[in-house]
């Protein structure tokens, strides 16, 4: 196998990490110090391994998780290929392990509205670019990704099978990017109908169909907002779309917060507060109605995830007047689709060390696969809770982000190499940009 020469085409990886990379340097000299190093052992003998059939060989690299994939295009020139090969792509998605990872950027002070200015800037809590941070829940470690690609004026909305949703900053009609972050790729939607300025954005991408819904925080005038209706988009592969041509009506006195929404069966959820409930959109249907939220005269910083397809909601519950101990409790809505049944509780040993440290000021929640991940607001303080073995676990804080007065806020996110059904918004004959990486 040949070696690859680091000159004849860039191999910048994605990925930035915690520990040294030894080894993988993509000279010849160094693949052939491994392959000497690992001759010695029966375990690695040379003539067994290398007459493994290609075929094989490819599959092995498939199952690699990402920050491995990367490191090995080191190796040689076909390894270097691999991402732009049609055939190892398909391998890939038939085969390569599910991972619920988390992703994560800094959080900045939204303002509480977005012009532009007089010189033609405009400010928010966005601004594109930047950096975001991968957790892999499994192994307990951080990865630094980079977003120079990202134009500026654009935040990060929502996620979903391997894609992030940026949106525009600017007040007005909504302008998103789906990114695929681990490869640099930008495919851009067309904008919203209807001008707006901090909408929930809610995102769910399958094989065969791309639906996104806009709602909430509708500009009826200059310097005034209400949550009067939602808008959608829909693309598949059976050659039906919506380019934001529907539309829905919100409940009536809706106050929900601006921020992503939760997509479980087939519809998308968001939290409603005064008092607190939850709001669902029902994407076959076209309509939204509200789920009475468990125990709501109790419930302190609710947070919606979505974990093995189930809606759940995450909440403290404080009922001290009732003398019932504060906790922090997991409810799962049930199939029924109106009731809510509590499945966890953290032990209460460790909700008091949390609240020692949470003292009030919240916490956000975003769930992925078995995994929930709690952040404490205004600290670098997060809980892992693995639904499967039931186990409660303090995160090592983020390396990166270590002392820098900014806090976390995070997406579910599983890296994959290709997401082949955005090739179907190349089809739309629209005339807005295309980003390329």
């Amino acid at each position: 196998m040949d070696g690859f020469h680091p000159s004849i085409s860039s191999m910048t990886s994605p990925f930035s990490y915690t520990f040294p990379i030894s080894g993988v340097a993509g000279s010849s000299s160094n693949v052939t110090i491994a392959t000497s190093t690992y001759s010695s052992t029966p375990w690695m003998n040379s003539r067994i391994w290398s007459k493994l059939p290609q075929r094989l060989l490819d599959r092995v690299i498939a199952f690699l998780p990402p920050p491995a994939f990367f490191r090995s295009r080191c190796v040689c020139k076909r390894w270097y290929g691999l991402l732009f090969s049609n055939t190892f792509l398909e391998l890939y998605l038939q085969v390569s392990p599910r991972r619920h990872w988390f992703l994560f950027f800094k959080h900045k002070t939204r303002k509480s509205y977005i012009y532009k200015n007089n010189n033609g800037g405009s400010t928010g809590h966005g601004g594109g670019g930047g950096e975001g941070y991968l957790f892999d829940p499994y192994d307990m470690s951080w990865y630094r990704i980079s977003f120079a690609f990202v134009p500026s004026g654009f935040s990060p909305a929502s996620s979903s099978s391997g894609l992030l949703c940026w949106v525009s900053d600017e007040a007005g009609p909504k302008t998103m990017l789906l990114c695929n972050p681990i490869v640099g790729s930008l495919t851009q939607l067309p904008p919203t109908l209807r001008p707006r300025l901090f909408p929930s954005i809610g995102l769910t991408i399958s094989p065969t169909c791309i639906d996104v819904t806009v709602a909430g925080d509708d500009m009826i005038s200059p310097y005034a907002v209400k949550n009067l209706t939602s808008e959608s988009f829909h693309i598949d592969g059976g050659g039906f779309y919506s380019m934001w041509g529907t539309t829905s009506s919100l409940p009536r006195l809706c106050s929900l917060e601006s921020g992503r929404m939760v997509y479980a069966e087939g519809k998308f959820y968001c939290m409603n507060c005064s008092p607190f409930s939850v709001l669902a959109y029902d994407i076959t249907s076209n309509t939204w109605f509200k789920i009475q939220a468990p125990m709501r005269r109790f419930l302190r910083s609710p947070n919606l995830v979505e974990c093995k397809g189930k809606l759940l909601l995450v909440a403290a519950v404080e009922k001290s007047k009732l003398n019932v101990p504060k906790s922090l409790r997991v409810w799962s809505l049930q199939a029924c689709g109106t009731m809510w049944v509590e499945s966890e509780r953290m032990p209460q040993q460790l909700y008091i060390q949390f609240a020692e440290l949470e003292v009030g000021n919240g916490f956000e929640c975003v769930g992925n696969g078995e995994f929930i991940v709690i952040m404490i607001r205004g600290t670098d303080k997060a809980l892992l809770f693995d639904i499967s073995s039931k186990r409660w676990e303090w995160i090592p804080p983020c390396p990166y982000t270590a002392n820098d007065g900014f806090e976390l806020h995070g997406f579910a996110y599983e890296p994959k190499l290709a997401t082949p059904v955005t090739s179907l918004l190349d089809q739309l004959a629209l005339p807005f940009q295309s980003y390329n990486a």
